[in-house]
Parts: C-alpha cells; structure tokens; sequence
C-alpha cells in the first residue's frame, strides 16, 4: 500500500528512543522528510543519523519553545503534514501520595505540552488542506492502572481533548488520532517493571497473545494512521497491546 508521505515532512518529538523513535523510522521508511526532537542533543542526534532524519533539541515541557520547534522545521525542510505527539510518563506510586506540583508537571506534559504543538501547527494543516496528528498514549486510558495515576489522569484528559478536536478540524482534512499502547518492549516499560526480563515475564502469563509488542508493531499501526488513505479514520483511539484490554 502506497502511504502517500512521499515528500511530506512529519515532525515526531520525544524520538530518541522507544516508540517515538520507531514510528519516525517508519515514516522515514515510507518517504517522509522526518524531523525528531528530545531534550538529549547526543541522544536525538544519534536517533536522527540511524534513520536519515533530522534533529532538534525540544524541551516539551517549555511550552513557549513549540512555536520555534515548528517554525524551525518548516524552514528547514517545509510545513509540517504530520505531527505525531509523543512523551514520556510521569513517574509512578500510591494514587494519594503525589504533590501539587507533581500534579501539575504532569499536567504541563502529557497535555499543554502536545497541546502547545498543535495550536502551532494546525493553521498551516488548515491552508494545505492536508494533516495528520497522531498523539502516543496509553491502553491505561481504557483501563486505568492504579500505579500511573498521573499518566492516566491527564492522558484521558488529551484523549477527550482529541474527540473533539477531531470533530472540529475533519472539514480542514486534518484527522487527530491516537495510540494506546499496551506492553510494548521499551525502556520505559522495563523500569516500570525493575527489568525488561520481569515484563516479559508478566506479558507471558497476562497478554492473550503471550509476550510484549515490539516498537516496529506499534510503528506499524502509528504510521497507517499518519497516511493519506487514512484519511477517513479520525477521532480514533486505536489499542495496540495484544489483547490485553478487556473493556469493549
């Protein structure tokens, strides 16, 4: 299937590592002209010299720095047509024990900070009459997890933010979609678990299919949504976690 990204830029943050990382390979696989930011220098360089894109140092929790990431791509390699929202988690424990600030750091990430891109980057969707906004996220949106508190809280916030951007932004041929993550092997979800070894473990006895999702398998579906014969599907939450979820 022809993607239709030929030539399109894609900006992708929080790609150094992880699934931000695989859905920029998978962009740049399909021909996209790819722009990947994280807060590392060494560490977004190195990501963008494995997969021909090229790098930004974004902090997204500096909301006045989005407009100028935007700005900077869109110099550099053209208007952004797609822009795929990724960050990290903020971290765990009991649900009662997070401070104000916690809460509001949270807040300041998982939704002002995607939020921040978009309001910048939609405009130029708007006059191309082309765009695609995909936000990563988590299956916890569906079936809170007691530990990540703070991650389900304010992604359900951006997910609800979402439907109705979706909505509002269909007309201008801009879909907003987003995936919900499972047990994907990362990084992140080794220090959620103490070691890549013990989710390993826990996926064998509790994800249907037995075993954790790979970043290529999340890429995969990542990348779909960003094409142009995707162009139907928006307002999506689309669940990509081996059967794990049990909610209809």
């Amino acid at each position: 299937m022809d993607f239709g990204l030929e030539g399109r830029v894609a900006l992708v943050t929080g790609a150094s590592r992880g699934i931000g990382f695989g859905i920029a390979k998978a962009l740049a696989a399909e021909g996209a002209s790819v722009a990947v930011s994280s807060r590392s220098r060494e560490s977004i360089e190195a990501a963008a010299a494995e997969i021909g894109a090229r790098p930004y140092v974004h902090d997204s929790t500096e909301l006045d720095a989005a407009p100028q990431l935007v700005d900077s791509v869109e110099a550099d390699l053209g208007p952004p047509a797609v822009l795929v929202t990724n960050t990290g988690g903020p971290p765990g424990g009991e649900p009662l024990d997070f401070s104000r600030d916690q809460w509001e750091d949270a807040y300041r990430e998982l939704v002002l900070a995607p939020m921040a891109l978009i309001e910048h980057a939609v405009p130029g969707m708007r006059e191309r009459g082309f765009g695609r906004i995909l936000n990563v996220s988590s299956s916890a949106v569906r079936e809170p997890i007691p530990a990540l508190l703070l991650s389900t809280a304010h992604r359900s916030a951006l997910l609800a933010t979402f439907k109705l951007l979706a909505r509002r932004l269909a007309g201008d041929g801009i879909t907003l979609n987003t995936l919900l993550p499972g047990r994907i092997s990362t990084d992140r979800l080794a220090e959620i678990h103490g070691s890549l070894d013990a989710a390993e473990q826990a996926a064998r006895e509790q994800v249907p299919l037995g075993r954790l999702g790979t970043v290529e398998e999340i890429a995969a579906a990542g990348a779909f949504l960003c094409s142009a014969p995707a162009s139907y599907i928006t307002g999506v939450a689309l669940r990509v976690d081996g059967g794990l979820t049990q909610s209809i």
